[in-house]
């Protein structure tokens, strides 16, 4: 089992940055790929970015292209995520991923707590 803790959301102005961190632990060997998902209010929850254990492989929604960087510590186990030029469409709930198998959206199986973003315009 994995084990995932998230922190740094909070409030932000639209075009502010913010970093979100999330430190695993337990059965980190077994997993693939490490992600970010988002859920807006009323909106089902959405993959963010993605990054590959151990080639660091990335991949990333449309809409946060250009914005958002995905990292990772393997010496760590931290993965974390850069949100720069915020809008207030950003704005949800954001959670830390596993995945055994796989990057793509259905393969993550183990989840965070949950960090709030909210962006005001």
């Amino acid at each position: 089992q994995v084990q995932l803790v998230e922190s740094g959301g909070g409030l932000v102005q639209a075009g502010g940055s913010l970093r979100l961190s999330c430190v695993a632990s337990g059965n980190i060997a077994g997993i693939a790929a490490w992600g970010w998902f988002r859920q807006a209010p009323g909106k089902e929850r959405e993959l963010v970015a993605g990054i590959s254990r151990t080639l660091g492989i990335t991949n990333y929604a449309d809409s946060v292209k250009g914005r958002f960087a995905i990292s990772r510590d393997n010496a760590k186990s931290t993965v974390s995520l850069q949100m720069n030029s915020l809008k207030p469409e950003d704005t949800g709930a954001y959670y830390c991923a596993a995945a055994q198998w796989g990057m793509g959206e259905t393969d993550y199986s183990r989840w965070g707590q949950g960090t709030q973003v909210t962006v005001s315009s």
